[in-house]
């Protein structure tokens, strides 16, 4: 069996028509954000929503809850779908909650969305300091049930300490190297290093903000830059998680951005004067260009090996080691 073909982070506006796709484009598994700001009881309610997804298209996508469905996806012609949250809202100020979201099905959990948090500092605030002592208990927790620490949104320093604090592997599920790209959100090689050489995941974004040259961005530009991550931190711990937001009405970067936080527009990365979704890049439009990539890695140099472990095989292993509750990693 080929290795699998994953996406680690998407948040579409979900529909058959973007679950066919998946399959047009062979993706075995995708992480999907199910919160921003949501709390607990809202967080549980889009459970339901895609419980209900789940019933309703049993032939294009089904729950993914292990490293062993992305092969059972693979086997039934369908998309397993693994969840995350992009703040740690859902868990609202209760540790005991974070079992419980592991439970119902979360994989992920950024620690921060751009602010300071219960637990970290987000990218976007001035200071940043650290890990907050809720934090060093909450990683604790996540470690010991399997759900991933994400730092895609947090501050330097907090994404360092959490890298150190951790007692296994981290991930930056969406963003670039910001020597690459100069951006609030990409990282720097000393942030992404700590994290690689942990055990530890990138993945690759493709939201133009976080690219060179935003929607203009060739594909030769984004897998050289792919291949200069590799020689620096080493092929085996980068991935993709494009952060695709097809469909999504304009109106919704008020909610990823803004939440119930301010009264204000936060733009955030993009443009005061055009706040909704830029243009995604002309070699990716949806979840079928993904050979699109593939075959940009293959023209880089990269070997056929080492293309599939880009495109998914990477992220499959992490799977593997890192979403169990870690009495059964250690035994394994």
């Amino acid at each position: 069996m080929r290795a699998p073909r994953i996406d680690n982070l998407q948040y579409a506006n979900w529909s058959e028509k973007i679950f066919r796709q998946m399959r047009d484009g062979g993706v075995d598994a995708v992480h999907v954000t199910i919160a921003y700001h949501e709390n607990f009881r809202e967080t549980v309610l889009n459970f339901e929503q895609w419980n209900r997804w789940f019933e309703q298209f049993p032939d294009l996508i089904m729950k993914g809850l292990t490293a062993e469905d992305v092969t059972r996806a693979q086997e039934t012609n369908r998309t397993a779908i693994f969840f995350g949250f992009q703040n740690p809202s859902p868990i609202e100020d209760d540790i005991g909650l974070v079992e419980i979201v592991h439970t119902l099905g979360a994989r992920f959990m950024q620690l921060t969305y751009n602010n300071q948090s219960l637990l970290a500092t987000g990218c976007y605030e001035a200071e940043d300091t650290g890990i907050t002592r809720m934090g060093r208990q909450v990683i604790k927790e996540m470690n010991r049930v399997g759900l991933v620490v994400d730092m895609s949104h947090s501050g330097d320093r907090s994404t360092i300490e959490a890298a150190e604090i951790s007692d296994r592997p981290i991930a930056i599920t969406h963003a670039n190297p910001a020597v690459w790209q100069a951006a609030l959100r990409n990282k720097s090689d000393k942030v992404i290093r700590a994290v690689t050489e942990r055990g530890g995941m990138l993945g690759f974004s493709l939201y133009p903000h976080h690219l060179k040259a935003g929607s203009e961005c060739t594909l030769e530009s984004f897998c050289e830059m792919i291949a200069q991550s590799a020689e620096k931190f080493g092929v085996e711990t980068l991935g993709l998680g494009s952060d695709l937001c097809q469909d999504q009405p304009d109106s919704v970067v008020e909610w990823m951005r803004v939440g119930r936080w301010s009264k204000e527009m936060d733009y955030g990365e993009g443009s005061a004067a055009a706040p909704g979704f830029p243009p995604m890049p002309s070699w990716f439009q949806d979840n079928r260009d993904f050979g699109n990539i593939e075959s940009g890695l293959r023209a880089v140099g990269f070997s056929q090996t080492e293309t599939a472990d880009l495109m998914g095989g990477n992220w499959h292993r992490f799977y593997a080691a890192n979403f169990g509750p870690v009495s059964e990693d250690r035994a394994g």
